[in-house]
């Protein structure tokens, strides 16, 4: 196969933190020898997280084999996964925001009409439920392992005890419609059509679509890793995909 130089859009400080922790991880009793050295194996993971190359192609650029680009990018995403914050960990950094933005984004998937499971009635499409947390400047604090793409909003967030600890933490919290009867703090918009809702509460409505209009930079920053806006692997997977993003994202100044 042909290979040839080419750019990766991700930090150069990304690539250093995931270096740093693929040469931890080596230092433990009991793993393996591998052939290539931490830099060169995280380099291609990275590739593959941001671009979305497939291994053959990454296995071609490196020089290994399609099996040797597979079980390195595998071995780099579980050491980041792990590292991933979890809803404790976000609502110990919640406090010190004046709120926090909480929103569901749905990941595609390649699945068939068969996998309805996956199939999300809002979005029309198969997919993933990833719920986030963000701070009021639309910075990414916390993803949540993903759920099937039919799961409601608000039913993932309970069944990641999200809300339940924001609530604990008495943190305000704005969510859309989709929130509705989460109770606690959640503040979510009024119900109906627009015409026959009072000026009140349509004023209250504007108010509230501007200050949650700037989640959306957080699903931006989600699908800014290509690999995210196309899933192709097992669901099993999807899970460690997002928490290593988050890892990454959260690693990364700025």
């Amino acid at each position: 196969m042909p290979v040839y130089p080419s750019g990766l859009d991700a930090s150069s400080s990304a690539l250093r933190f995931l270096t740093a922790r693929l040469r931890e991880h080596r230092r433990r009793p009991g793993t393996r020898w591998r052939r290539l050295s931490a830099g060169r194996q995280a380099l291609p993971a990275l590739a593959h997280l941001r671009n979305g190359h497939p291994y053959a192609q990454l296995a071609a650029g490196s020089g290994t084999g399609t099996t040797t680009a597979h079980r390195c990018i595998t071995e780099a995403v579980d050491v980041l996964a792990a590292l991933a914050p979890t809803p404790a960990d976000a609502v110990r950094a919640a406090p010190a925001k004046a709120f926090v933005l909480l929103d569901g984004t749905l990941p595609p998937i390649d699945r068939i009409a068969a996998d309805r499971p996956f199939h999300s009635g809002k979005h029309k499409k198969h997919g993933v439920n990833v719920q986030v947390v963000a701070d009021p400047f639309g910075r990414l604090l916390w993803a949540s392992p993903a759920l099937p793409g039919a799961v409601h909003d608000v039913r993932a967030a309970r069944e990641h005890g999200v809300i339940d600890a924001l609530a604990g933490a008495d943190i305000a919290r704005w969510a859309d419609k989709g929130y509705q009867g989460a109770g606690g703090t959640v503040r979510v918009p009024y119900r109906g059509r627009w015409e026959t809702l009072s000026a009140g509460q349509q004023a209250v409505n504007r108010s509230h679509a501007k200050i949650r209009a700037l989640v959306e930079q957080t699903a931006t920053t989600l699908k800014s890793w290509r690999l995210l806006r196309k899933l192709r692997c097992s669901t099993t997977r999807i899970t460690s995909l997002v928490q290593t993003v988050l890892t990454l994202h959260l690693a990364s100044p700025g």
